[in-house]
């Protein structure tokens, strides 16, 4: 009859009462597992092993209830997949800081560039040997510490820029112009900065010492003197009141670049105590408008 054909085309008035909490409980520990986790979310904490309970009820995903434990998930065979439970931190950093102190000091015809030798890691040593200063022309040093890879590859654009200019002018550039074009690298790098701290240091075209202090993209200043790298902080108060003078009643005098030279190896000595990114040896370098002499003066080496 046509009554019993529409009771059989009927859908059931009473679902099976499990069927939505069978799909529910199905998706959220889909969603849980996606994240790599049975029972807790992560929270980022660098003291480690951060989470937050949760715990499913058939209709929902609660969190913070209590109702499980915060420990560390383990598999069958003893494996901590943590990443929700006990994270692992796996970061990647394109930086690395290779240590190394620089300190130029500029004078009536002449500047001094000094940079010690070591290459550190972390706690390890990788190299004693290792310079930091760059000759750019016969009259312009750079010196770099901060990143080894980025202060190589900063020092290739550098020389390649500088082979440019001597094709197309005929000469070597001045120093003013390679402090120039030192802040336009820099600068065109400042979304994804090179990670150096350079000072550069010369004599300009009236035979004059120039120093010129940098930050990491490319603003710069001319001073009577700069220091950058992991020993910046014991340099630059000594330099204060030895080099400017500040903070004394007796005459400022005119230094010789041999004095000067005596008050970057103490103060190199003085930083090699208190930094253990400082040490092995300095390499000095005395620049004239004659060209420029080289000198290594060797620090403490542990």
């Amino acid at each position: 009859s046509d009554r019993g054909m529409e009771k059989r085309n009927q859908t059931p008035t009473s679902p099976n009462p499990h069927a939505t909490t069978m799909t529910s409980f199905l998706s959220a520990t889909a969603a849980v597992r996606s994240r790599n986790g049975e029972k807790c979310l992560p929270i980022h904490n660098s003291e480690g092993g951060a989470t937050i309970s949760v715990s499913f009820d058939g209709q929902n995903l609660a969190i913070g209830t209590g109702k499980y434990p915060t420990a560390s998930y383990h598999d069958d065979v003893g494996i901590d997949h943590g990443i929700t439970q006990a994270p692992w931190e796996r970061r990647f950093s394109p930086y690395e800081f290779n240590g190394g102190t620089t300190l130029a000091i500029s004078g009536k015809d002449y500047a001094v560039v000094a940079a010690d030798t070591r290459l550190s890691s972390g706690y390890e040593i990788l190299s004693r040997n290792i310079s930091k200063l760059h000759p750019l022309t016969e009259k312009c040093v750079l010196g770099s510490a901060g990143c080894k890879t980025d202060v190589d590859q900063l020092r290739s654009v550098l020389d390649i820029k500088m082979k440019v200019y001597a094709h197309n002018h005929r000469k070597p550039m001045a120093t003013p112009s390679v402090a120039q074009m030192l802040g336009n690298t820099l600068y065109y790098k400042r979304f994804f900065p090179y990670y150096a701290f350079n000072v550069l240091a010369g004599v300009d075209s009236e035979g004059k010492g120039a120093v010129y202090s940098y930050d990491a993209i490319g603003s710069f200043e001319r001073t009577p003197f700069s220091a950058s790298g992991s020993g910046q902080s014991f340099l630059i108060p000594l330099m204060d009141n030895v080099i400017s003078h500040k903070n004394r009643l007796d005459e400022k005098r005119d230094l010789e670049a041999e004095e000067v030279v005596e008050i970057v190896k103490d103060a190199f000595i003085t930083a090699g105590e208190r930094d253990i990114y400082t040490g092995d040896a300095v390499e000095i370098m005395i620049i004239r408008s004659d060209g420029i002499q080289k000198e290594l003066f060797q620090l403490k080496a542990d």
